[in-house]
């Protein structure tokens, strides 16, 4: 295969809902990872270590922030004259353009951009998932086995499978039966959200969706199943870490598996290094009275209190007295004296005042909004939110976005609440 041979497109446009207040303000790909990256960081690195160098990107809900992490591609070296990385939106015209309305759309509405570059192969990915993957070794087996369309597969535990495209391979690999989120799998095999296509192949089948009435054009609700009927389809499987971030719990859980030891996903590994953009920050600071057990620090932190199996991102800044456990902290949050964070997603900007306690209590009342989203004790705090000082925040709490002093409602928030900004009329 010739690299230019291969189209890789990421749909990157998905609104996360599941993610909640993480994704009110951006993409879920543009989410932060890892203490230093971005979710779609993981799929663009791994088209690049697989020689995979024309790379569109499909965005739509809330694309700033992403188009912003992304630009032209240098962290990447996709700032190239042949190939490159292109910025995918979608817009209103004569012809029939329109907001995407689901996956399969998203690629019909680019045909033109394939039909431009003319590859003979379309690599469909997820901007959401969280894994290492050498791409060449699935282009290979798409080409063996004849496929039209092959499916990357992985095994997951059976209370998980519901939440996939869930499938039933034969002897040699074929696909013979699909279904998209099951309430009763028959099988643990499910869809990781990576295709290969033939070009003709998917064009034919994006335009015949195009044609149907009441159609969801979803690859996993219309296409696939049909396809799984009608073409030959394939299922290559995947044996290496792979993690869909699509709820809170799932990305909270990613987030602390990169502190074992060893880690099942090795962001240390040279061999293949996650790219992105490079922020120009100070180094670590450590004060005197600083402590720091099995964690991740982003540049330009400054611990002077404590931090146990947490990942901290840049800017960071926990002081004296203070303790941040088992949480994910975004950029320049700043942790006052003698605050406790503990089993909490923090976005960024967010200053938890002086003694405040943020993961209160034994109490684990499930959300009571959103019980299906915070039920395991998760805390999760919006984005430039400023928490008062003395204030108890307890389980499975909701904090939005933007709030101040003023718009929490006295000294504590019990288990299972949720304060989000009053807007109001006139």
């Amino acid at each position: 295969m010739y690299k230019r041979d291969v189209v890789a497109m990421i749909l990157a446009g998905g609104e996360g809902r599941r993610l909640d207040i993480l994704s009110a303000k951006r993409a879920k790909p543009a989410v932060p990872f890892g203490g230093k990256y971005r979710i779609i960081d993981f799929c663009l690195s791994n088209c690049v270590h697989s020689g995979i160098y024309c790379v569109g990107v499909l965005t739509q809900y809330n694309p700033r922030s992403l188009h912003d992490h992304i630009r032209i591609g240098k962290p990447w070296n996709l700032d190239r004259a042949e190939g490159g990385i292109f910025l995918l939106q979608p817009y209103i015209s004569d012809a029939a353009t329109d907001w995407y309305r689901g996956t399969a759309d998203a690629i019909y509405q680019n045909l033109d951009f394939l039909q431009e570059k003319l590859p003979q192969l379309v690599l469909i990915l997820s901007g959401d998932h969280i894994y290492k993957m050498d791409y060449r070794p699935l282009l290979s087996f798409h080409l063996e086995k004849k496929a039209d369309l092959t499916i990357s597969v992985i095994a997951v535990p059976w209370e998980e499978a519901h939440r996939f495209g869930v499938l039933v391979t034969d002897s040699e690999g074929r696909i013979v039966e699909f279904e998209e989120k099951p309430k009763h799998p028959r099988s643990n095999l499910v869809n990781m959200g990576i295709y290969v296509f033939n070009l003709e192949v998917l064009r034919e089948e994006v335009e015949y969706e195009a044609r149907q009435v009441g159609t969801s054009f979803d690859f996993g609700k219309d296409v696939i199943p049909r396809m799984v009927q009608t073409r030959r389809v394939f299922a290559f499987p995947f044996k290496g870490y792979w993690k869909d971030v699509g709820t809170l719990d799932a990305y909270w859980q990613a987030n602390m598996e990169l502190l074992e030891d060893p880690p099942p996903l090795d962001l240390c590994d040279a061999r293949w290094p996650i790219y992105t953009p490079v922020e120009d920050r100070p180094p670590v600071k450590l004060g005197a009275s600083a402590s720091v057990e099995r964690s991740i620090l982003g540049s330009g932190t400054i611990i002077e209190g404590t931090v146990v199996n947490s990942v901290l991102f840049s800017g960071v800044v926990v002081k004296r007295g203070a303790m941040v456990r088992d949480s994910v902290v975004m950029s320049d949050t700043v942790i006052e004296e003698r605050a406790f964070v503990d089993h909490a997603i923090l976005d960024k900007a967010i200053v938890v005042g002086e003694g405040a306690v943020v993961g209160y209590g034994e109490e684990c009342t499930p959300n009571r909004k959103f019980p299906d989203m915070l039920r395991s004790g998760l805390t999760v705090v919006g984005k430039n939110t400023r928490i008062p000082p003395g204030i108890r925040i307890g389980r499975n709490c909701r904090i939005g976005p933007d709030l101040d002093y003023e718009d929490f409602p006295g000294e504590s928030v019990p288990s299972g609440e949720s304060i989000e900004k009053e807007i109001s009329g006139g």
